[in-house]
């Protein structure tokens, strides 16, 4: 018995779950926005420093990523206390993005990649 594969299909598949990949980072980081937890004083870390890296979407793998050099601290450090300003984002907190991983918000990334993967599919 020989069996033969569709390499175009595959290949097509594969690209489309690509894609859903990248939206639903985009749209994790546009609800971690919206959700208004990360701390804000200027804006910087949320609106300018946070991105989807894609480098290794060939491998399946898309990243939200904070990219300075205060995030860290901020997000792992004990010691620092955040300061909540109701007039920028009222839910500010230290491990912004705890609830994506263990927390109430920890479906949606596999939530929003099947609609992304549907949305795709047509």
């Amino acid at each position: 018995m020989k069996i033969t594969y569709n390499t175009k299909n595959i290949n097509m598949i594969n690209d489309i779950a690509k894609d859903a990949l990248l939206d639903t980072a985009e749209a994790i980081k546009t609800d971690l926005i919206q959700s208004q937890t990360m701390p804000f004083d200027s804006g910087v870390m949320q609106n300018d420093s946070t991105f989807v890296d894609d480098k290794r979407i060939i491998k399946g793998i898309a990243r939200l990523v904070t990219d300075t050099l205060y995030a860290r601290k901020v997000y792992f450090d004990p010691e620092i206390t955040i300061h909540q300003d109701k007039d920028k984002n009222p839910n500010a907190k230290q491990r912004w993005f705890d609830d994506y991983i263990s927390g109430e918000k920890k479906n949606l990334p596999l939530k929003y990649f099947q609609q992304m993967l549907r949305r795709r599919q047509g």
